[in-house]
């Protein structure tokens, strides 16, 4: 089985968390996830989710620690997502692949139609929370 590793921003401002909804066009469309991707050869985790934040909205922000590692087979691939809080320090969060983003509360992202792999990530914020 193919297995990718990934990197996820969990991107926290006024008590809330950006979610963004997956291009329509992509596998998964539709479904809403943490922003994040694929690492490059001789990055970091951490330049990897700064790269691909700055990529796919705009922005600039930085990785204030580890949060949670999700390990989960879809039917064709095996992904490992490495998760990380993040501040946004500069920008807006333009969605330059993104179909949709909303700014919700840890107790609200349960609400969207997440892509199966961000699930333990939502449950892992929750339990924190509680």
């Amino acid at each position: 089985m193919k297995r990718v590793e990934v990197v996820a921003a969990i991107i926290k401002k006024d008590n809330k968390i950006f979610c963004a909804q997956r291009n329509l066009q992509k596998s998964m469309g539709g479904k809403w996830e943490f922003p994040g991707g694929k690492i490059e050869v001789g990055e970091t985790l951490e330049q990897a989710l700064i790269r691909e934040i700055h990529e796919e909205l705009d922005s600039t922000i930085t990785v204030d620690s580890f949060f949670y590692t999700v390990e989960h087979d879809y039917p064709t691939f095996h992904i490992t997502m490495h998760s990380f809080l993040c501040t946004l320090i500069e920008g807006e969060l333009f969605l330059e692949e993104h179909n949709d983003s909303k700014w919700l509360k840890i107790e609200e992202l349960d609400k969207l139609d997440w892509a199966e792999a961000d699930w333990p990530i939502i449950k892992q914020l929750q339990r924190q929370k509680n």
